[in-house]
């Protein structure tokens, strides 16, 4: 069951209206290898000679272009028309990626710009337009190979090495428009809260809502009945309601709860109106649901929930970051749960909202991990904290996800095991965002090295489970930085010490079939027969490992040279799901 106003490709399920135009498609495009395009005016009379399908990128096949090497300014451009009729509305163009700073032009007229890969932004462009005739977008993306951007799995050099792969420049999701009343609801963040049956809403509402009254109603449903309606008086952008959700509409409470047996939803409705007259109406979801830590383990609406998880890059092989279909998001969602895994650990890669929206409707458990840098300094600092900070408000409101993971295997901050700089920089992120999102989780750094951080996580590709089980028989030494535990890295930066976290092993595993042109984790099996003996032998190690409450596998499908995946890059499974399956459910 999807929610109530969810229709297909809309970039932004969370926060849904019915009106909006999709920009995605064929564009005008061009290099700009010199950067000259400024000087020359291309955003009054464009330069470029060749066509792209939007939102794939030049590298990709998908984009119809499929040119793999660097390019480090390129340009868009395409017609807007906007009715007559809209005139005197608000006309707001909607971004959800361009990698890595983007410049906007309306008819030549400069609209602003914005930096960050992996998180959206919108502008206002009614200034610049005319309504009732053809307006010009142009767009100019500016991107490099400076390794103190945030760039996840993107290469910083010539060629793909090791697990690092093609670069993804310019627009890679999805573009959109929608028109507005000049007065209209901005922004909503939603905080369910399952020990007090409530709910918390925090509006924002542009616009000038001084001379006339007005009045912003909140309507919420459950499974297609309404359960509470209210109403409040707008006085000021910012405002915030507590609604109790004590209700008798679908039975007892634990089936009005969020999990991954049970993925319910509440559907809501904020309606903005002005005397009579309705100015806004849009419509968006939360799932009543709790992620808690207590004795050493992770709990899920007060109860323990044993976290099995598979890794996923999300890369296709056409359109590499880009899904190229809902139905290819549906679809990796899909085989995630046949295969018996309740959870997904995106790594490196801030997903698709519509990834996010598939996960919060089936019951699939998200970890949402940032990009990373791969430099340390003030640039670098300054970059992750601004990006990191927007994709954590974007994504709040999603129940699917249950932890934040800022850092991954000291990538960017690798000198954190001593370096007090990079230590004090991971504490000031975990801080900053649970000064946002108090009640998940923050990993800080995921893998080995951990300075503040609520869950204990080791990375350790050891191919035999005889060898895990004497390896993590005894607990204390691992988290007491007695021994490294996979043999060259230790739990703790220095400093730092174990305080009953939960612990998780959230990167094992990796096998592969031989390959002449790819790789895997140790030994590349021949045989199916020998891959999934491998593959069930580490699996019971570690559930029988009783201090362990979860583990992430390496990995849902093979990326590019990296060969490891259950699935290959075109998403055909190399065995049969059903035994993967059963392995993850004994």
């Amino acid at each position: 069951m999807t929610t109530k106003m969810y229709s297909k490709d809309y970039p932004r399920p969370q926060f849904v209206r019915e009106h909006w135009v999709n920009l995605n498609g064929e564009w005008s495009f061009g290099f700009d290898d010199d950067n000259t395009g400024e000087r020359d005016r291309w955003q009054d009379n464009f330069g470029g000679e060749l066509k792209i399908t939007v939102p794939f990128t030049y590298e990709t096949k998908a984009s119809g272009i499929g040119r793999e090497e660097h390019h480090p300014f390129i340009w868009y451009n395409r017609t807007l028309d906007i009715p007559q009729e809209d005139e005197g509305k608000r006309v707001v163009l909607h971004f959800q990626g361009v990698d890595y700073l983007a410049k906007i032009w309306i008819n030549g007229t400069y609209v602003g710009s914005h930096q960050g890969g992996y998180s959206a932004f919108s502008f206002d462009i009614t200034p610049y337009i005319s309504f009732g005739a053809a307006n010009q977008l142009t767009v100019k993306a500016e991107d490099s190979m400076d390794a103190t951007q945030p760039r996840g799995k993107q290469r910083w050099v010539e060629h793909n090495f090791e697990c690092f792969y093609v670069q993804t420049t310019g627009i890679w999701q999805s573009v959109w428009l929608e028109v507005v009343e000049p007065v209209h609801v901005d922004s909503v963040k939603i905080t369910p809260n399952m020990d007090t049956r409530s709910v918390r809403f925090e509006y924002q509402v542009k616009g000038d809502f001084t001379t006339k009254e007005t009045r912003l109603e909140t309507i919420i449903s459950l499974k297609g009945k309404q359960v509470k309606k209210v109403s409040l008086t707008i006085d000021r952008p910012w405002l915030q309601l507590d609604v109790d959700l004590v209700h008798e509409a679908n039975g007892p409470w634990k089936h009005c709860l969020w999990s991954p047996a049970h993925p319910n939803l509440y559907d809501v409705e904020f309606i903005l109106h002005q005397g009579e007259e309705k100015l806004d109406h849009v419509y968006s979801y939360f799932g009543m649901r709790k992620i808690s830590i207590e004795k050493g383990r992770v709990l899920l609406n007060n109860v323990p929930i044993y976290q099995r998880l598979v890794l996923d890059q999300g890369y296709w092989s056409d359109s590499h970051l880009t899904p190229p279909s809902e139905e290819a998001i549906i679809e990796d969602i899909d085989a995630i749960l046949e295969m018996g895994y309740n959870g997904v650990r995106k790594h490196m890669k801030v997903e698709d909202a519509r990834f996010l929206y598939w996960c919060d409707v089936k019951g699939l458990l998200v970890w949402s991990e940032m990009a990373a840098a791969f430099e340390f300094n003030d640039n670098a600092i300054q970059k992750f904290t601004n990006e990191w900070m927007e994709i954590v408000r974007q994504q709040y409101n999603h129940p699917s996800i249950i932890t934040w993971v800022p850092f991954n295997e000291s990538w960017g901050i690798a000198q954190i095991a001593k370096d007090r700089r990079q230590q004090k920089f991971t504490e000031s992120i975990y801080h900053l965002t649970k000064s946002f999102d108090p009640n998940r989780p923050v990993i800080t750094n995921d893998g080995w090295e951990h300075t503040v951080s609520d869950i204990l996580t080791l990375h350790d590709y050891i191919e035999s489970g005889e060898q895990f089980k004497k390896r993590y028989a005894d607990k204390d030494v691992i988290v007491n930085n007695e021994r490294s535990f996979n043999q060259w890295k230790y739990a703790y930066a220095e400093g730092y010490h174990y305080g009953g976290q939960p612990i998780i092993v959230s990167e094992f595993g990796g096998i592969a079939f031989q390959s002449e042109s790819g790789w895997g984790y140790g030994k590349q099996e021949s045989s199916e027969e020998e891959f999934l003996s491998r593959f069930r032998s580490i699996h019971q190690a570690i559930k029988d490992t009783e201090y362990i409450v979860g583990y992430c596998y390496t990995q849902l499908t093979d990326v590019q040279q990296e060969m490891n995946g259950l699935l290959t890059e075109e998403r055909k499974p190399k065995f049969p799901l059903d035994i993967i399956r059963e392995i993850n459910l004994s």
